[in-house]
């Protein structure tokens, strides 16, 4: 944000080099937090190694229900990656003199576009691209000419529904850790900094709500992509 005060913009100043200092900082976190995880494993986890492995088994328990144990946990490197990645990037623009990298569309958008690719290519990996393609539309049993007419009305609307997955992740993501920074900045602007501390614990909630939806989205399209059955 233009004029807004931040510890990295004074060193690098604003501009890109500031959307990429802030990666390179959420980077240089995510590898600390790893290293001290794994730094000595334990049977009965403590510390860091307690809380990684927490969030990974909370990852796997949310995507049992939507996709099965055995396939969320095949698709647990992908889902927690995201997850862990975008949770640290909203997390750090709540701290004032920082800015959340996912705030910019750059890097929701890669993100958007990493599960679209993804789970598109599952999904012909597990069905085969004609069986995959031929699955977008559900027409049931119909007369063969009306089915014929109704499939080409309803395969652009599928294609059109699924390329919009990418801007519906992108921008969600994007909008709402934009906005929650900018009531932040607004925020702090207008009263002392003491008083922001119960709308931090919200803006806070927040960062974990919209990670969770973008790992719970992740999980969905990839449900769909390879054709589960009824009950999973």
């Amino acid at each position: 944000m233009e004029g807004i005060f931040t510890y990295l913009g004074a060193i690098f100043g604003h501009g890109q080099m500031l959307f990429v200092s802030h990666l390179i900082l959420t980077a240089i976190i995510i590898l600390f937090i790893a290293k001290m995880a794994t730094k000595s494993l334990r049977a009965v986890p403590v510390g860091t190694q307690n809380v990684v492995e927490a969030f990974l088994g909370g990852v796997i328990a949310m995507g049992k229900d939507v996709i099965g144990e055995e396939h969320a946990r095949k698709y647990l490197p992908l889902v927690a990656t995201i997850g862990f990645f975008v949770l640290i990037n909203n997390l750090i623009g709540i701290i004032p003199g920082f800015e959340s990298p996912t705030s910019n569309i750059n890097v929701t958008l890669v993100l958007a576009l990493v599960v679209f690719v993804y789970y598109n290519y599952e999904g012909i990996k597990a069905q085969g691209a004609f069986t995959y393609f031929k699955n977008f539309v559900h027409l049931g049993e119909m007369n063969p000419i009306a089915k014929f007419a109704m499939s080409l009305l309803m395969y652009p609307i599928e294609l059109v529904s699924h390329l919009s997955r990418i801007v519906s992740l992108s921008f969600r993501l994007f909008g709402n850790i934009k906005g929650d920074d900018l009531f932040l900045w607004v925020l702090l602007m207008l009263v002392p900094w003491i008083i922001p501390m119960t709308p931090l614990v919200l803006l806070t909630f927040m960062a974990f709500l919209q990670t969770f939806v973008f790992m719970i989205l992740t999980y969905v399209y990839l449900a769909g992509a390879i054709a589960l059955e009824e009950d999973h």
